[in-house]
């Protein structure tokens, strides 16, 4: 059967999906697919996978793709993040049955993808793309699909768009935003961008009047709530839309429900049970972005939340947030000052919206002319309490006697070698890494540093002379038989 492609691609195996679950890292394994789906969700991507271990490590394809596979789970797209076409395509092939089809992420714009050389930071590196995704749509058999961040410039993503279209991509999700636009600087999403994209790419007749080459496009960006994507499709002409932070804080989103919080961490804890293994961590990521407004005001529980070991913890805290929020709604607590200025209250699934970006500078002028300098006499105090971080408090708690003033701390004497400071009881006067490499091609212990090869040599020595002597012992007992005489009448 040859392979689908493009708007054929999308409408039979994709099913017209248009509600789409983002590839979000350690965020949408099985359990929260399956939570998205039962609530509207018709497309979800797995997480992102590293192709390189991906290929390498056979319990990480286990536990990230293998041990997932569900009937209920589709249709499912796997995304890599790859910079090598042939790991890439390795990986893909490996991945290819459990799948629908392969995304290469083209738009994480992390550090973490600055210095692996993947992702958004790739997206100027063209030529390397294009074989990336030619070679994969010849060898794969399912479609090959990327997701991509826009340039500043409209014409030049739009470019970007044609030039993956025509190396053999069959669906792009833009997400609307640059690579510069995360953390503190993430801002609103272009649309723009997306409709320019959107327009070219689903243009049904070329210039000739033929019908030509193109492929769906998935808008992702500003997704907040169902008339978001509504808005969006109309606006953009996309054919779906993809949510992220959207659906990890309202799984219901695509459903246009903002249920109770603890109704959707319930769910979400019964189909972790359900469909077992699942890592403690994603739990609880899950359940610290469901309860986020929640937990701004127990602040106890919080802490409660990131300290237990186990998924009966998990739940038993999300027990407890439920029956202090059901408290407030009997004692009619529902004014918006107890929940932080949010339009509905705290207990009630809704986006967490980031503030805008400060303008340069802003952050350190004062807003009170008589707080200036407050923060510089915070920094000439003696290191009271007060004076410090919350972070330098909870160490304080730990240590009474631990100083955090630069001046009053000890000076250590640095290691010859590299520099580091070198151990107070060092017999070779080193750090421990350059006082490891001594005492191993000395042979020589050093009890400041806990090394001990000298001693572990002498064991060896003496338990080989040991052995010797019982060797020796033994050939000494046994009974010595003449060469000339024959073996049956030795042992007669």
């Amino acid at each position: 059967m040859a392979k689908l492609q493009g708007f054929e691609f999308w409408k039979t195996t994709l099913k017209g999906a248009r509600y789409v679950v983002a590839p979000m890292v350690d965020q949408s394994e099985l359990a929260w697919r399956l939570l998205s789906r039962r609530h509207g969700a018709e497309l979800c991507y797995t997480p992102m996978f590293h192709a390189q271990v991906f290929v390498r490590d056979v319990n990480y394809r286990r536990e990230n793709l293998y041990s997932e596979v569900c009937p209920e789970d589709r249709p499912l797209i796997t995304q890599f993040c790859a910079n090598d076409p042939e790991v890439f395509i390795q990986a893909a092939l490996l991945a290819q049955d459990y799948c629908d089809a392969i995304d290469l992420n083209l738009g994480c714009p992390q550090m973490i993808a600055k210095r692996g050389h993947y992702g958004a930071f790739l997206q100027d590196e063209w030529e390397l793309l294009e074989k990336m995704i030619k070679v994969a749509n010849e060898k794969l058999s399912v479609p090959i699909t990327c997701k991509i961040r826009v340039f500043p410039e409209i014409e030049k993503t739009v470019k970007y768009a044609k030039m993956l279209e025509k190396a053999g991509c069959q669906l792009l999700t833009v997400h609307g935003r640059t690579k510069d636009q995360k953390g503190a600087m993430t801002g609103i999403a272009s649309w723009e961008h997306i409709k320019a994209v959107s327009l070219y790419l689903s243009l049904s007749l070329s210039l000739t009047g033929r019908e030509a080459v193109n492929i769906p496009v998935f808008a992702n960006g500003n997704i907040q709530h169902l008339s978001d994507v509504q808005r969006c499709m109309e606006e953009t002409g996309v054919h779906g839309i993809m949510s992220a932070e959207g659906n990890l804080h309202n799984p219901a989103l695509f459903e246009g429900r903002s249920p109770p919080v603890w109704e959707m961490a319930e769910e979400y804890l019964e189909v972790v049970q359900k469909h077992p293994p699942c890592s403690l961590s994603f739990v609880r990521a899950h359940l610290f972005k469901l309860w986020h407004h929640t937990l701004q005001i127990h602040q106890d529980l919080r802490e409660e939340l990131a300290k237990v070991k186990n998924i009966e913890g998990l739940a038993e805290v999300s027990r407890q947030l439920k029956l202090r929020c059901q408290e407030e709604i009997a004692k009619g607590e529902t004014d918006t000052s107890r929940s932080g200025g949010l339009p509905q209250p705290h207990w009630i699934c809704q986006p967490y919206v980031r503030p805008p970006p400060k303008e340069p500078g802003s952050e350190n002028t004062p807003k009170d002319p008589e707080v200036k300098g407050a923060k510089r006499a915070l920094e000439d105090t003696d290191n009271t309490t007060d004076s410090l971080s919350k972070n330098k408090q909870k160490k304080k708690a730990r240590n009474p006697n631990k100083n955090f003033c630069l001046e009053q701390k000890p000076k250590y004497i640095k290691c010859e070698q590299c520099g580091n400071p070198k151990g107070n009881k060092c017999v070779f006067s080193l750090c421990r890494g350059c006082c490891k490499k001594a005492a191993y091609k000395a042979v020589a212990d050093c009890p400041g540093h806990g090394l001990r090869f000298k001693t572990k040599a002498l064991k060896i020595q003496a338990a080989e002379m040991e052995n010797g002597q019982l060797n020796g012992s033994i050939e000494e007992e046994s009974p010595s038989i003449p060469p000339d005489q024959p073996v049956a009448q030795a042992v007669a």
